[in-house]
């Protein structure tokens, strides 16, 4: 497989676990092509401040942040206040078979930012 068209997920525990380690493979793996996000950390208020971190940590590594879990308008808020690349959970969409993929990219937009569901 093409080193480009393979893309590694790492949680936020792992990169604040063993930083140095971890910054040291992404940085390998990024001169081999590899696509790296960061992905899987929690959004509460608890949890604010690492997940802030974790988004100015992984840019600086050149990496592509991913959101997952996203629940609320709130949550998405503060991940687009900080930068954050992708998100993806039930506040955007309820998992959809590839035909109801499709047929929610027919459907205009809705004025709330949401697709589909």
């Amino acid at each position: 497989m093409p080193a480009q068209n393979l893309e590694l997920e790492i949680t936020e525990n792992v990169v604040m676990h063993d930083s140095l380690n971890v910054v040291e493979t992404l940085q390998a793996l990024r001169v081999l092509g590899v696509r790296t996000a960061v992905a899987d950390f929690g959004k509460d208020n608890g949890d604010a401040a690492i997940v802030e971190a974790s988004i100015s940590l992984g840019h600086k590594l050149g990496l592509e942040i991913v959101a997952e879990g996203v629940e609320s308008r709130e949550q998405l808020n503060f991940l687009r206040d900080h930068d954050c690349d992708l998100a993806q959970g039930y506040y955007l969409s309820h998992p959809l078979s590839y035909a109801e993929f499709m047929e929610s990219l027919q459907r205009p937009r809705r004025g709330n930012g949401k697709r589909g569901h």
